[in-house]
């Protein structure tokens, strides 16, 4: 690592055993948005973690960034979903919006100032995001978008999204020819309510509602329609990136909690970390986590040589999901009924282990992109 990189991941570690560590348990047991958290983020610039310096971002790379989004999650994963999101709509925005938007909203974004996230999925669209019906029809100068929005980080406590939506209802062709990506500010006139989840706790996860809401022309990420799928696919490749840190920092949490606790607990007049079949599950769980980070660092890698990466961070999402999911059952037999306890931190990961294999593009799918880019890339 870089001397910039070992004084960041310092930093991180340090914010981490100071103010958070210490507020997990009680935040997530109330289900409680960790507000002074959030804020300290944005003063230590996590918000504009991935924007250019231009735009006041702290202009870090994928590799970087994967590696603050892994120690977060090892402590609690919910906090790197408040800044995962956002990113998304940044990188979004970065990539493809004017320069007058550019120019307008990235400094606020990585000030924290405006903090976000996307809005793509709905009640009856998920995985498939070409069926959405939110949509956006011109009236002069301004879009007038009505619809509903589904599971938005940031929806409640932020203040502007990323909205898909479709603009051209009779669009020819491909069901994605019609559709753009909106940045819709809340002040324009959207509603947001918390929705409760099994897990991922404390952050804002929210229902959206957007009843003709008025938005100008110029928010249109992009210089013509018809492009919001294929900029928020492009998105997703950091996203994705970023769940799979976080599955790898998931997976390091609960294979240290097991080494650890099976050093001390005692059966049969021995340590159980002296019996084979505990030795067994270690060894999985301690290979798992390194294959993890190691296809995590490939993506990010290739993240930013600017290469099409969405087969390697569809294997590193795949693996290192499955691996926090696997590893956060192990952890549970390991620790027995205190894994089932909320006195330990196991319960928690075994909770939020699971969603990490639906979000940014269920599993099932991760396994449809790698095939297909295998197929693409190898042709006979």
């Amino acid at each position: 690592m870089s001397e910039e990189e070992t004084l960041i991941l310092e930093s991180v570690d340090q914010f981490l055993e100071r103010d958070v560590r210490p507020h997990v348990r009680a935040l997530e047991a109330a289900d409680e948005y960790p507000q002074a958290i959030a804020d300290r983020m944005a003063e230590m610039g996590l918000f504009g973690a991935t924007i250019s310096a231009e735009y006041g971002g702290l202009g870090l790379s994928a590799q970087t960034y994967s590696k603050i989004v892994e120690r977060v999650s090892a402590v609690w994963m919910s906090v790197s979903g408040i800044f995962n999101s956002h990113l998304i709509m940044c990188a979004a925005v970065e990539r493809f919006g004017s320069d007058e938007m550019k120019a307008t909203y990235l400094p606020k974004f990585a000030s924290g100032e405006m903090r976000g996230g996307i809005a793509l999925t709905e009640p009856d669209c998920g995985t498939d995001l070409q069926a959405v019906r939110t949509k956006a029809e011109l009236d002069g100068n301004v879009y007038v978008v009505d619809g509903a929005k589904m599971w938005c980080t940031n929806a409640v406590k932020g203040n502007v999204l990323a909205v898909l939506a479709k603009t051209d209802m009779e669009a020819d062709g491909p069901r994605h020819k019609g559709m753009s990506l909106l940045l819709v500010e809340k002040e324009m006139g959207y509603k947001a309510s918390k929705l409760k989840k099994l897990g991922y706790r404390g952050v804002d996860t929210g229902e959206v509602q957007f009843d003709k809401v008025r938005v100008p022309v110029a928010n249109l990420i992009g210089a013509e329609e018809g492009k919001g799928l294929n900029q928020i696919l492009a998105g997703l490749e950091l996203g994705r990136i970023n769940v799979a840190a976080r599955g790898v920092g998931v997976a390091r949490a609960c294979l240290e909690e097991s080494v650890a606790y099976a050093q001390t607990r005692k059966t049969f007049g021995k340590p159980i970390a002296e019996h084979q079949t505990i030795q067994i599950k270690l060894a999985d769980m301690a290979t798992k986590v390194e294959a993890a980070r190691l296809l995590t660092e490939q993506a990010a890698a290739a993240y930013d040589r600017g290469e099409r990466c969405d087969m390697e961070a569809g294997m590193a999402k795949l693996a290192a999901t499955e691996a926090a999911l696997e590893n956060a059952t192990e952890a549970m037999r390991i620790h027995g009924a205190y894994g089932y306890s909320p006195e330990y931190n196991i319960e928690r990961y075994y909770r939020d282990a699971p969603l990490l294999c639906i979000g940014e593009g269920t599993n099932e799918l991760q396994r449809l992109i790698i095939a297909k880019q295998l197929v693409e890339r190898n042709p006979v």
